[in-house]
């Protein structure tokens, strides 16, 4: 296929896709082996032929057959696919593009064949036969503040003068050995925003593809409002699988996954509040919990799990999930506690679809919140469980986002959910919606809400607008948030909205072979043929059979190798990409005696650059966990030898500033805590904020009266400048 370049788009029919005098006849085929033998007898028959589909096993994992190319030919194979950008906590939306594929879990022969299981040889960095070269055009209805990225790019470029729309590229000779992540932040981040498109002409008029479509995003800015602190019992499902004892990421300076999931831990139960109830599973080829079932939440429980959790190791062969989840399902119910489940995993597990489906079944009882460890996470897990059960998902790759991501998603199950989510619509006559979204029910502070919605009757031919509302409440209080915005959309030959809304369906309706049942697999064919959207049911295959000769001899694979990182983990996957609101150009090239520094080499040098600059961080993280080690269940702290060590003080002389000697000495000691930590713990807000609030509900139940005068004590003996407006009493 020299120069002939075949062009996969989703449509959602067969194309003749013309380039000079070839014709490449794409359709899209039920998988159930019509793809798979129609490829293989082109292929057996000399021509040549492309295939993609699903993996059979893990549904965020496309591969790619290409077969019979000619000695030294070259093939251009351009992917285009939609996709939500995940909202970081700080109001980024992430864009990952994967650079590899963690060999996950196999537990049994019929995934022998998955892609995931593809071995490919290892080099050195410098040896890789490839760069990477990367474009990513960003527009948005607001302006876009800035992008950053854990790689090095170009400056930013503006594309017009309202800042709407930027272009960032990666630097010169990348190697492509880690993920390429990039973090866009926009201006007004809070503003809800409608985009509307106009249908496929050829379609019928109201068919999924031919009516036209609407996209609505609110992120409301929600008040923290908590609720009872007796309120939750909360299960931690935490992965001991063996794949937890590699690092985080490939520099040999990063943390071990297990070690970061037990700080993580440790952290998420000193801030559970006193008087809920939880429990801790251990789970990877067979489970272990620490308790026959929830405890309540106290000192001696608290104590004990915390030292069950330190000795917590990566010692359980394979990742099987689905049998503690059963377990947990099948426990009784804590009346006025609802039950919210984290789980903390790094890999795929056997039967991701039969793990939703369970969390699907169950979702009336619970919330579950979800975490990636890794590069290599699962997305089609993580998202899947936390999707169906109204929870949260977040991805981790680094240790400094691992107890951030954690303990702002249990910020948002203490913390009150919005409830009565209703949208309503006010257009022009003759024009109403449909609902392509599935009900929500519950939101948190710090969640996006995306609707899909199909528009009905006739379009306004002068220019007109319309208007939706969202209403809401948050304890017992109405809250409502509207947008107004046009109905003569620009043309978009991409069909973007409506490829994510059918993208959407699918998900919600597609769970496997094995548990979806006959009539939501009927609805997702004639999606996904419609559409052009991939599921587990169909494929797309190209076949050239027009070349005058047909390509004969034995097939000889090209392999290329992956570089060799600390994990010895990755897969390369070769690729270029069109997302929703980025494109992403990817071009590689082949590179002779090429001078650049290994993985090893780079991480040295970048040890030695950043261990100056980060031995301060470090050592005042360290002092502020300890302080956290020293807090009680309830909130409080002990006034002690170790107290005074990290308030740099003596026992005596903190016994003689207190004010109040006839009360209990841990109210004076959790006040001086409490004052040290807000003002040390500034660049660290995420270790504190829950911790402080359990110290200050504690400190109201027991000097209530007298706070003002302590605070002021305190204050004067540590001689910190906190001004009345940072204080958190």
């Amino acid at each position: 296929m020299e120069n002939a370049g075949v062009y996969l788009w989703n449509l959602s029919k067969a194309l003749w896709v013309v380039h000079s005098t070839t014709f490449v006849n794409i359709e899209q085929f039920l998988k159930e082996l019509k793809a798979q033998r129609n490829y293989e007898n082109a292929i057996s028959q000399g021509h040549q032929a492309y295939l993609l589909e699903e993996d059979d096993y893990s549904r965020d994992v496309f591969s790619c057959n290409i077969g019979n190319l000619q000695p030294g030919a070259k093939v251009g194979v351009t992917l285009r696919y939609v996709q939500e950008l995940p909202l970081e906590t700080d109001g980024a939306l992430r864009y990952v593009l994967p650079a590899i594929l963690n060999p996950r879990y196999q537990l049994s022969e019929q995934s022998a064949n998955s892609c995931l299981n593809i071995k490919t040889p290892i080099v050195a960095l410098e040896d890789l036969p490839y760069t990477l070269s990367m474009v990513a055009t960003i527009t948005s209805q607001h302006g876009i503040e800035r992008v950053q990225s854990n790689c090095s790019l170009s400056p930013i470029q503006y594309l017009g003068h309202d800042k709407t729309s930027a272009q960032v590229s990666l630097a010169e000779g990348h190697k492509f050995d880690q993920d390429v992540e990039l973090l866009i932040y926009y201006s007004e981040v809070h503003s809800p925003s409608v985009a509307v498109e106009m249908g496929m002409q050829d379609m019928k008029p109201d068919s999924l593809m031919g009516s036209p479509s609407a996209m609505v995003s609110f992120y409301p800015d929600l008040p923290e409002v908590e609720c009872s602190r007796a309120c939750g019992e909360f299960v931690f499902l935490m992965d001991c699988s063996g794949s937890m004892g590699s690092r985080l990421s490939y520099r040999n300076d990063s943390q071990l996954r297990i070690e970061a999931a037990k700080e993580t831990l440790l952290l998420l139960l000193k801030s559970l509040p006193m008087g809920c109830y939880f429990n801790i599973y251990r789970f990877g080829s067979s489970y272990e919990k620490f308790f026959p079932e929830s405890v309540k939440y106290t000192q001696e429980t608290m104590e004990e799990s915390m030292k069950r959790v330190k000795h917590l190791r990566a010692d359980l062969g394979g990742t099987e999930i689905l049998t503690p989840l059963l377990n947990i399902y099948k426990g009784p119910s804590i009346p006025g506690h609802p039950l919210q489940v984290f789980v903390f995993t790094d890999g795929e597990v056997n039967g991701t679809f039969r793990v939703i489906n369970e969390v699907k079944l169950n979702s009336k009882k619970h919330r579950c919140f979800s975490f990636g460890i890794g590069e290599g996470a699962s997305t089609s897990l993580i998202k899947g469980i936390a999707r169906v059960s109204g929870g949260t998902a977040e991805f981790i790759t680094g240790k400094d986002r691992m107890q951030t991501k954690a303990l702002a998603s249990l910020k948002c199950a203490l913390n009150c959910s919005v409830e009565d989510i209703s949208l309503s619509w006010d257009f022009p006559p003759g024009l109403s919606a449909s609902m392509l979204s599935p009900e929500k029910t519950v939101m948190f502070k710090g969640q996006r809400l995306i609707i899909y919605a199909q528009l009905t009757g006739t379009m306004p031919q002068v220019e007109s607008s319309g208007e939706v509302c969202l209403k809401y409440t948050l304890q017992g209080k109405s809250l409502e948030n509207r947008v107004t915005f046009s109905l003569q959309p620009k043309t978009n030959a991409s069909f973007t909205i409506h490829r994510l809304a059918a993208k959407s369906l699918i998900q919600m309706k597609d769970l496997g072979s094995h548990e979806t049942s006959d009539g939501e697999k009927e609805d997702v064919l004639n999606m996904s043929i419609q559409s052009g959207v991939l599921s587990s049911f169909t494929a797309f295959i190209a076949v050239r059979s027009d070349l005058t000769q047909p390509v004969q001899g034995p097939l000889a694979p090209r392999v290329i190798p992956r570089p060799m990182t600390f994990s010895n983990l990755p897969i390369i996957c070769p690729y270029s990409t069109d997302g929703e609101m980025l494109n992403a150009c990817l071009s590689y090239d082949s590179i002779e005696d090429t001078e650049s520094m290994s993985v090893m080499e780079y991480s040295q040098s970048s040890t030695k650059e950043t261990n100056l600059q980060n031995d301060h961080k470090v050592c005042g993280e360290n002092v502020l966990l300890h302080l956290v080690s020293l807090q009680k269940a309830n909130g409080s702290w002990e006034l002690d030898e170790e107290l005074t060590e990290i308030l740099g003080t003596n026992l005596e002389d903190m016994k003689a500033a207190n004010p109040a000697k006839d009360q209990d000495p841990s109210v004076w000691a959790t006040v001086l805590a409490v004052l040290w930590l807000h003002a040390n713990g500034k660049d660290l807000k995420w270790l504190g904020e829950l911790l402080e609030r359990k110290a200050v509900a504690w400190l109201h139940d027991h000097a209530d009266s007298s706070i003002p005068m302590l605070v002021q004590a305190a204050k004067s003996f540590l001689e910190l400048s906190v001004t009345p407006d940072d204080l958190v009493f």
